[in-house]
């Protein structure tokens, strides 16, 4: 079973087992009052674009397949997975068991 990745990258990324891989999606801040928020401040996001998945985890000699697939905008745990950089982008690498949700 062949892993998709999105193609814009400059890079290649495949998950292993029941992993994926997600870009974090940075919330558009408008303070009404002007105030300036430093990037030390804000919080990490919890919302991320699915860029690629693995094949799936293995039970019983047999492969369950994942029920997330690219281009998905899921919710995780702020403190779940591993950031890595890779070519001045961040990812996160999560197993699908710690996506809280799928948004539609």
């Amino acid at each position: 079973m062949a892993t998709a990745t999105k193609t814009t990258q400059k890079y290649k990324v495949y998950p292993l087992a029941d992993r994926v891989a997600i870009r974090p999606m940075e919330e558009t801040e408008t303070m009404k009052g002007g105030l300036y928020i430093p990037d030390t401040a804000k919080e990490k996001p919890i919302q991320g674009e699915v860029i690629a998945v693995g094949p799936g985890r293995r039970e019983k000699g047999e492969t369950i397949p994942m029920e997330l697939k690219v281009g998905d905008r899921v919710i995780y745990g702020k403190y779940s997975g591993t950031q890595v950089e890779l070519d001045n982008e961040e990812i996160i690498l999560i197993k699908e068991a710690d996506v809280i949700a799928k948004l539609a």
